[in-house]
């Protein structure tokens, strides 16, 4: 995990990532890595002004590092700020779809690995045409993350119980 970049370096990783049925929740159990923990609210949101937002990047970081529930909450925040409706609103949306099918490789379902990633790919495919370019991420790169989940998705499932593991080698890289 060491070689894959962070972008919010003054915020920690939790301690694991979290697979219902395998650990506590993270928000709702005592023993959870961020129970008691506020919840922040995106106020003034821009998505022009993305590096500013630290859901978004936090979202990037905690994906790219195997914190795959972790970055769909992180994300969810700037889908509600986006309005839930609209281009960032649909693009948001991709990017928790992408997370969920990899939370569905945590916890060994290649259906559920290929319905989210297929939800996903739909979503950036429909943006790519007008929007290649969306919060620092290329669509045309999102749908090719999500269309190598659809196409591995038994590859992708996982039988360890280790507290954190990346699923797959694709990274999310914003310019």
């Amino acid at each position: 995990m060491s070689n894959i970049p962070v972008l919010l370096p003054t915020v920690p990783m939790p301690e694991y990532s979290y697979v219902p049925g395998k650990f506590p929740h993270p928000i709702r159990d005592p023993n959870g890595h961020s129970f008691g923990e506020a919840r922040g609210e995106i106020v003034n949101f821009d998505p022009r002004r993305w590096r500013s937002c630290d859901a978004y990047v936090r979202g990037i970081d905690l994906f790219n590092h195997g914190f795959y529930w972790e970055s769909h909450e992180a994300w969810e925040a700037v889908w509600n700020a986006a309005g839930r409706e609209g281009t960032i609103a649909d693009f948001t949306k991709g990017l928790i779809k992408l997370a969920a099918a990899c939370v569905k490789a945590r916890e060994g379902s290649a259906i559920g690995v290929a319905r989210h990633a297929t939800r996903a790919r739909r979503l950036f495919d429909m943006l790519q045409p007008t929007s290649p370019r969306l919060m620092g991420l290329s669509t045309e790169e999102l749908k090719n993350i999500a269309q190598k989940l659809v196409d591995g998705a038994e590859s992708f499932i996982n039988k360890r119980d280790d507290p954190v593991v990346r699923v797959h080698d694709l990274l999310l890289t914003p310019k």
